[in-house]
């Protein structure tokens, strides 16, 4: 199994689903500013979704690079998911962190290159 390409492809599902989610049922119920974090989640969920994609065809060259995406999309798009959501407030301390394993995947895949 190319567990970078399940995970990447169920990423990407999940990412639509929660944009229509987003644009459709929460419209209404969130303010602007926070349907636009909501929006802001998912893009980037879909953006590391392709990633991860990307990152099945070089396994297990860039499974490094496929683990921080993964933790990237569950720190930086959930947090944010979490913020529309509910509102806490603290929920966006952890975004930051999501983004730096974001850059630091891409490191990683650079460098899965470089070595190839």
């Amino acid at each position: 199994m190319n567990l970078f390409g399940v995970l990447g492809a169920i990423s990407g599902l999940c990412s639509v689903a929660l944009g229509a989610f987003g644009a459709h049922a929460l419209k209404a119920r969130l303010s602007p500013e926070l349907l636009t974090v909501f929006e802001t989640g998912a893009r980037y969920q879909m953006f590391h979704a392709l990633a991860l994609l990307f990152v099945a065809t070089l396994a297990p060259r860039a499974s490094i690079a496929g683990w921080l995406f993964v933790a990237g999309t569950v720190l930086f798009s959930g947090s944010l998911y979490g913020l529309a959501l509910t509102g806490v407030r603290w929920l966006g301390a952890i975004t930051p962190f999501g983004g730096l394993c974001f850059i630091a995947g891409w490191a990683a895949l650079a460098w899965a290159f470089a070595r190839r």
